[in-house]
């Protein structure tokens, strides 16, 4: 094995692709914007690993990939990446190992996330909440990833939790992720040119009433995220990592507020201290490229 990782990070607006050394040291990244489509997509990570072949040199004959959706490890096929607009089925690890000559080994994205949260962090029990375009948990539990009998472990954005809610991408009404999300928050607080996430949370601190408003209904359902999958797994830490939580320690408060308030009038819930394993991913590692090398060493 090379004493060098690569792993790239598919989302639905960047490629993020970094070469890390087996005990996850991040020494290079390489970002580039993401296409639409499953052979563009392809196209693009191809392009992201032979820039870091360049820097990198000898080696990286093993990538490993975080993607969305529901991935098949095992034949490396993803189905319902939906905000990249790949087909279900769609062979991305077939594809991108022709394009490049490598070996792919291909997950998702946030279950890559969790394995470089539980490294930098020196976890070995959590749950990895992606906060994201959309919302995805992924679990590492004793130390070992739990995808589930049809890798759909942690897919808790598709649980309707309003039967008269929006219509989501999954084709579903009412899913967490339409409340709890990216999306959510650009879609009652638009950026105007800024991350809509930063921009709510600093109108809040700003002291528009409006602004807490919006802010603390978006953190009572991220809570709500929280206490769903505490409540099934009982992990020792849960991390907030995606997107939004470039916002940093001001999203664990107010979500760990929301979940006070929630266990205010519940002695069951305030002594699970769920506030109190709250955890933020660490915003200086690109902890699901780092995570995506790692399931290199892993395979």
């Amino acid at each position: 094995m090379s004493d060098v990782l690569m792993g790239l990070d598919i989302g639905a607006t960047k490629i993020l692709g970094v070469v890390a050394s087996v005990d996850g040291v991040v020494l290079d990244s390489v970002r580039v914007a993401s296409p639409t489509g499953g052979a563009a997509v392809v196209a693009a990570a191809a392009e992201v690993v032979g820039m870091l072949r360049d820097t990198a040199g000898a080696g990286l004959d093993v990538v490993g990939v975080g993607i969305p959706g529901l991935v098949d490890v095992d034949h490396g096929t993803v189905r319902h990446a939906v905000n990249l607009g790949v087909a279900d089925g769609y062979p991305v690890g077939e594809q991108l190992g022709t394009a490049t000559g490598a070996r792919v080994v291909l997950d998702n994205d946030a279950n890559a996330a969790a394995l470089g949260a539980a490294a930098v962090l020196g976890a070995s029990d959590l749950a990895y909440l992606s906060l994201g375009t959309g919302l995805a948990a992924a679990l590492v539990l004793d130390g070992a990833l739990r995808r589930g009998s049809g890798n759909a472990a942690g897919e808790i954005g598709h649980i309707p939790v309003d039967p008269a809610g929006p219509r989501c991408e999954c084709g579903q009404r009412g899913c967490l992720e339409t409340v709890a999300s990216g999306s959510a928050i650009a879609a009652r607080w638009p950026g105007d040119g800024h991350p809509a996430a930063q921009a709510l949370f600093d109108a809040a601190a700003d002291g528009s009433a409006e602004a807490v408003a919006v802010r603390d209904r978006f953190a009572a359902r991220v809570a709500d995220a929280v206490r769903l999958v505490a409540l099934t797994v009982d992990p020792a830490v849960v991390v907030l990592g995606g997107g939004v939580a470039q916002v940093g320690e001001r999203l664990r408060d107010a979500v760990a507020d929301a979940l006070a308030a929630q266990a205010a009038a519940s002695p069951f819930l305030r002594s699970l201290d769920l506030a109190g394993r709250l955890r933020m991913a660490p915003g200086d590692v690109p902890v699901a490229a780092l995570g995506a090398a790692l399931l290199g060493r892993r395979s």
